[in-house]
């Protein structure tokens, strides 16, 4: 057997495993899942309305500025987000789908309810005053974390050839968190107003844009993507036998949420108003970062190995080398490292353009149109010529 037919049957194996170019269909009458998906988006989708619906007259002003501050604010995390989303690319409507759920479903049809029959139980059982400072951390973190992670439940049931690994878990999550996150807020901004009993609406939802965005870096986005991460690990579905791992990852998102969330009561007993502040701007933000950091670089070998077996016949051929294959595959630092080993300016932008150009000749392989490969292939050659 060649060289070239043993890269060959690894790229087959590779799309196989990682089910890349596997199509997604949302709307699957047989299967109880898409059944649980739409009641859910749905009964979510009418509680937000008949919540928000009193207070469209009174308090419009803060709601709208809410709304409209909040989807300024998602545009940034949706760039993040779809970057990361370069290895095996997940379809665009099944993340869509998993916001959906975050934003409806999870937010208005589990949490909400959930949070406020058990917080009801603590204020009867230790007090009012106790419930106020530690039951928001003793119940958000699995009442919120396991509704926003029926997203990927849900769809793995829909796309199990689709969702293979803790990477497609990772990203699937932080879509999830992202929904939940941005209606969460909107919401705050809301119960602003109706505090402020609707004096300076745009002052009080100002307030809450600006500190939901600022806490949000280190919120629902990444809690549920540490958390979906695990999730996958602990299914089995990642290669190898990581459960352990995988709890242990879930447990890390959890903790980190109970912290964040019992912060203020939790900082003040260790140092009052210094421990507050050592919590929300050192101590918790450094400690989740490292965590989704783990994640991340956990899962992400798998997509690269997958990614390198794609294009790697492309260096049989010439239309790549083994640099910029493994370039193409690797993180921002080997890009970045290939780019500016490049002997000029010039030299270096055609390198950026060629390692563009090969992610998007492996999404055209996963896709199996030989007409979009061809033209894919053509266009890593024009680039090569350009001087």
């Amino acid at each position: 057997m060649t060289t070239l037919d043993t890269a060959a049957e690894d790229r087959a194996a590779a799309l196989e495993a990682s089910g890349w170019g596997e199509p997604f269909r949302l709307i699957q009458v047989r299967n109880l899942c898409f059944w649980v998906f739409a009641i859910g988006v749905a009964g979510g989708a009418y509680d937000l309305i008949q919540y928000f619906k009193p207070g469209l007259t009174p308090y419009g002003t803060g709601i709208g500025f809410g709304v409209a501050g909040f989807a300024i604010y998602t545009i940034p995390w949706l760039i993040l987000l779809s970057y990361h989303n370069r290895y095996t690319r997940l379809p665009g409507k099944l993340l869509l789908a998993a916001a959906a759920w975050g934003a409806f479903a999870a937010t208005f049809w589990v949490a909400i309810t959930a949070n406020g029959a058990i917080l009801s139980i603590y204020g009867k059982l230790f007090g009012q005053a106790w419930a106020s400072d530690w039951g928001a951390g003793l119940t958000a973190p699995f009442t919120e974390e396991t509704s926003k992670a029926l997203a990927l439940i849900l769809l793995i049931g829909l796309a199990p050839r689709l969702v293979r690994s803790p990477f497609d878990g990772l990203i699937i999550g932080a879509y999830a968190g992202l929904g939940f996150q941005i209606i969460e807020d909107i919401l705050y901004a809301y119960n602003a107003t109706i505090v402020a009993f609707g004096a300076d609406q745009i002052g009080a939802a100002w307030q809450i844009v600006a500190l939901r965005s600022l806490s949000g870096l280190f919120g629902h986005v990444l809690f549920s993507a540490i958390f979906c991460a695990g999730l996958m690990w602990l299914l089995g579905r990642g290669q190898g036998t990581h459960r352990l791992r995988g709890a242990l990852l879930m447990i890390g998102a959890m903790l980190a949420h109970g912290f964040w969330d019992d912060m203020g009561a939790l900082g003040y007993k260790l140092g009052g108003n210094i421990g507050i502040s050592l919590l929300w701007f050192i101590v918790l933000p450094a400690v989740d970062l490292l965590l989704l950091w783990l994640a991340f670089r956990l899962a992400v070998p798998q997509e690269q190995a997958w990614l390198r077996a794609i294009l790697a016949p492309e260096t049989e051929s010439g239309l790549l080398t083994d640099a910029e294959v493994a370039a193409a595959a690797g993180g921002w630092r080997a890009r970045r490292a290939f780019r500016k080993a490049q002997q000029d300016h010039q030299a270096r932008v055609r390198a950026k353009h060629i390692l563009t150009a090969a992610n998007d000749l492996a999404q055209e392989l996963a896709g199996h149109d030989e007409t979009r490969i061809a033209h894919a292939r053509s266009e890593i050659t024009r680039l090569r010529g350009t001087r």
